[in-house]
């Protein structure tokens, strides 16, 4: 992340407790959860991560939920215990044999938010990253959340609709 980022995510971060309901002059310290698809060392990961550790520095708590995380390939933060990291849905398939890759990460990435609504942990604030389609259940997270959707990725550039009538086909299911 640019200093710029870090540093507006860092203001973002010390908002007055007045605006989230204390006392005028006085921080509180956030709940804050990322859910994200497959941690690994990618761009998107390291979003993720430098996210959560300016906000951790910050004072706030952070956990990062997920359906797949390798801590032989993943930055030194989410296998040292820096921050925390909630691995549920790794045994759902991340494809059928190579292909529908797209519904299979809606569903890892589906149960994976359904873990982080019945663990009953009050959030202040939910980021989700790159699969949107678990934001009307996170809506029932205890404490109801402010909700942040960030699109990395979108998966409409997962398939080319014009040179193939099934991938077409396949990208229309999930419109």
């Amino acid at each position: 992340l640019s200093p710029v980022c870090l540093g507006s995510l860092r203001r973002a971060a010390s908002i007055n407790a007045e605006y989230m309901g204390g006392r005028k002059g006085k921080k509180r310290t956030w709940n804050v959860a990322f859910l994200h698809p497959d941690l690994g060392i990618g761009g998107a990961e390291r979003l993720v991560v430098n996210s959560g550790k300016c906000l951790q520095d910050a004072g706030h708590k952070v956990t990062i939920y997920t359906a797949f995380h390798d801590p032989e390939r993943s930055f030194k933060a989410t296998r040292d215990g820096t921050l925390n990291v909630e691995v549920y849905g790794n045994f759902l398939p991340r494809g059928i044999f190579g292909r529908c890759m797209v519904v299979c990460a809606i569903m890892r990435n589906f149960w994976t938010a359904l873990r982080l609504v019945v663990s009953r942990e009050k959030y202040d604030v939910i980021f989700v990253d790159q699969i949107s389609h678990n934001i009307p259940l996170l809506r029932f997270a205890t404490g109801r959340p402010k909700i942040l959707f960030y699109c990395h990725f979108p998966d409409q550039l997962l398939t080319d609709r014009k040179k193939h009538l099934l991938r077409g086909g396949y990208r229309w299911t999930l419109a």
